[in-house]
């Protein structure tokens, strides 16, 4: 009888949206917990969120104001042009190489790394002698910034034969090849580096995914007779998945914004066959004090970034809920 009047208060409350005197000072107390609770994580959150506006969404701001302006970032005296800036980004040849280059390594880092990455976490999971110093070596190689590694390179790379490589080739009577000089050759050194740089800090992600894998379903696998192959395809690269993810992300956003390892290693040449749309913000904005410009690029190729981001997660998303 107890329980069917309880039951009752609690129909009679939930359609009349009235609480009586006994539940009243329950729900209140529940209320101000809450409140307590929020106002809590937003202290917590404030400080981050002050950096935040300070050194993100400000700079923003006065980034898309002065892209509709002529500001040459020396005087105060600027004018409103319109849309003017934008048209300029469009109908510059460098700006559109560099915007291609730029593109082009963003996906063959991503592709190259990510099916390079992959086996080397593999091979590296096994238990073999030295498997600890070999992790070791080839995550040292991710350790030193591209820069460094843009100024080491264009060393070996060097056209004469005072470059390591060339040295190499002359001694077996061949000649120098302009690995920098030529076109072709400077893009696939600059995403070669790239690649080479970065293999062993993704395959050590991936490597943390693999030994979160238990190991009995391996053994389980053996028992049913599978191949290695089949175990690769049906058990290690499903759950690889959320690594996939990750890593790829962080290889397309870094990518897109590159600039250290190209500027080193040939200072966007020959031509402008290895120029990025980050040197070109750079460049313009500073170098040639067309801030204006510069930053009517850095807004479009902002936005452009976020939109080819979210596509990547929205992807990545439903590749995640296809392997679960």
């Amino acid at each position: 009888m107890k329980a069917d009047t309880v039951d009752s208060r609690s129909l009679e409350s939930a359609v009349t949206g009235r609480w009586s005197s006994a539940e009243l000072p329950a729900k209140r107390r529940k209320r101000k917990q809450g409140l307590r609770e929020n106002a809590t994580s937003f202290w917590f959150l404030l400080p981050i969120l002050a950096v935040f506006v300070i050194l993100f969404a400000v700079p923003m701001v006065q980034t898309g104001i002065y892209s509709m302006t002529d500001f040459n970032g020396y005087s105060v005296d600027m004018h409103y042009v319109g849309w003017s800036n934008y048209r300029k980004v469009f109908s510059d040849p460098s700006t559109m190489q560099g915007l291609s280059f730029t593109i082009t390594y963003a996906i063959a880092q991503t592709i190259l790394v990510t099916c390079f990455a992959i086996p080397l976490a593999v091979t590296l999971n096994k238990k073999f002698w030295g498997c600890n110093f070999a992790r070791s070596v080839f995550f040292f190689f991710s350790v030193p910034a591209l820069a460094i590694m843009g100024m080491v390179w264009k060393y070996i790379f060097s056209p004469m034969d005072s470059g390591v490589i060339n040295s190499i080739l002359h001694g077996f009577g061949m000649g120098p090849i302009p690995w920098l000089a030529n076109t072709g050759l400077a893009r696939a050194c600059v995403i070669f580096i790239s690649v080479w740089a970065q293999i062993g800090w993704h395959a050590t992600l991936y490597l943390a995914f693999l030994q979160s894998i238990p190991a009995d379903i391996y053994e389980q696998a053996t028992v049913d007779g599978a191949t290695p192959r089949q175990k690769f395809f049906h058990i290690t690269l499903p759950q690889l998945v959320p690594g996939i993810v990750t890593s790829t992300f962080l290889l397309m956003s870094g990518g897109l914004k590159v600039y250290d390892l190209p500027y080193t290693l040939t200072k966007g040449g020959p031509g402008y066959a290895t120029y990025t749309v980050t040197q070109s913000i750079i460049q313009q904005g500073i170098g040639q004090s067309q801030y204006g410009v510069g930053s009517a690029l850095a807004v479009m190729f902002t936005l452009a970034t976020a939109l080819l981001v979210f596509l990547q997660m929205a992807v990545a998303e439903l590749v995640s809920r296809r392997f679960q």
